[in-house]
């Protein structure tokens, strides 16, 4: 230590320190003592209050409600704490603890332990703030409880009504899309109804563009194409039309494994409703596209489905485009066409009756 030849202004004692370790500001001439009794280690809040949604637990700070991700009311009451403390500028080595006491269910008493070094000296303080928990409702949820949606993604299918997996997986596209959203923070994103209609399935949500991009994952998985509208509700304040959106994700006619007759060359089973249909013929194994015309649904003759083949006896080889199989209904031998997937050495054969005929079908389509 060295002597710095100084008074402390306050209480008269000699200074005696290193000068080295002198504060900055108006009480930097005040002896340790003197300075250690005028500052704190840590400046705590007399009362924190905190309004959380009763719904999904978010925040309110500022003029906006935030995901705090917090298990429950008391890792929310820490966080807020630890926001309201203020650690004294010049302190170093700081450690603390809290311990959080359950007063009521609105109401959690936080006792903070600090410890650090100021001036050199080590110093230690206990600090208790009370923190008083109020309910509310959020924005999000006071608007997915009052049925506000902007848009709505009806999912339909050309031509038949969509199947329950189709409809069920077209749910699932949608509520991914919303849960990858909430989860990069954005609380404009959400479901407010999920209506089942003799036709299909309507999902309402918050926003166009939200509405645009489920009705284009659901398309770009199951096929088919999105048509939207818009619908005039209503004025705001200044004379802004304010509309509501309407995506119409419509999937194809027809699904992979369904077996169609979409022309005189034979019948197709279906492999691919994305973008244009495509398929294999069953007369030739060739593989088959819809022109481009004809788009996702050309006009066709609906035959069955893979899931109805039947397995028959491989009777006879007649020649590179004919076999000879056993009718899986009356047993009676049938020459039909030869596919080239077709195994000429199988003892048996998945085969498709319809009323077009006897179709052998691919093992493994």
């Amino acid at each position: 230590m060295s002597r710095s030849g100084e008074f402390c202004p306050r209480c008269g004692e000699t200074i005696e320190r290193d000068v080295s370790l002198d504060a900055e500001g108006p009480d930097a001439a005040l002896c340790d003592a003197c300075y250690l009794d005028e500052y704190d280690l840590v400046e705590a809040p007399d009362r924190v209050e905190v309004n959380v949604c009763a719904r999904c637990g978010a925040v309110h700070r500022g003029n906006r409600w935030v995901d705090v991700g917090a298990e429950d009311y008391t890792d929310i009451a820490v966080e807020e704490v630890t926001e309201a403390l203020s650690v004294h500028v010049a302190a170093d080595s700081i450690s603390w603890q809290v311990a959080p006491e359950q007063v009521d269910e609105t109401t959690i008493r936080m006792h903070c332990q600090f410890s650090g070094v100021l001036r050199g000296t080590p110093v230690a303080e206990e600090v208790t703030v009370p923190v008083k928990i109020g309910r509310q409702t959020c924005t999000r949820c006071g608007q997915i409880a009052g049925g506000s949606y902007a848009a709505t993604v009806q999912v339909r299918a050309r031509e038949r009504t969509p199947t329950e997996d189709e409809t069920d997986r077209a749910v699932d596209i949608a509520e991914a899309y919303i849960d990858d959203r909430e989860g990069k923070g954005d609380r404009n994103a959400f479901i407010s109804e999920i209506n089942e209609v003799n036709d299909g399935v309507d999902v309402k949500v918050s926003t166009s563009q939200i509405g645009r991009a489920i009705a284009d994952r659901i398309v770009r998985e199951l096929g088919g194409t999105v048509d939207e509208a818009r619908r005039l509700v209503s004025e705001d304040d200044d004379g802004q039309r304010l509309y509501r959106m309407a995506y119409a994700a419509r999937l194809p006619a027809y699904r992979p494994g369904e077996v169609i007759a979409p022309d005189d060359d034979g019948p197709v089973l279906v492999t691919s409703v994305q973008g244009n249909l495509k398929g294999t013929r069953l007369t030739t194994g060739e593989r088959y596209e819809a022109s481009f015309e004809d788009g996702q649904a050309p006009d066709a003759d609906r035959l069955g489905w893979r899931e109805d083949a039947q397995e028959t006896t491989l009777v006879a080889i007649e020649d590179e485009r004919a076999v000879q199989v056993l009718d899986p209904e009356t047993y009676e031998a049938k020459t039909i066409a030869r596919p080239d997937y077709m195994d000429p050495d199988a003892d048996e054969v998945p085969v498709l009756k319809s009323p077009a005929g006897v179709f052998v079908l691919p093992d493994n389509e």
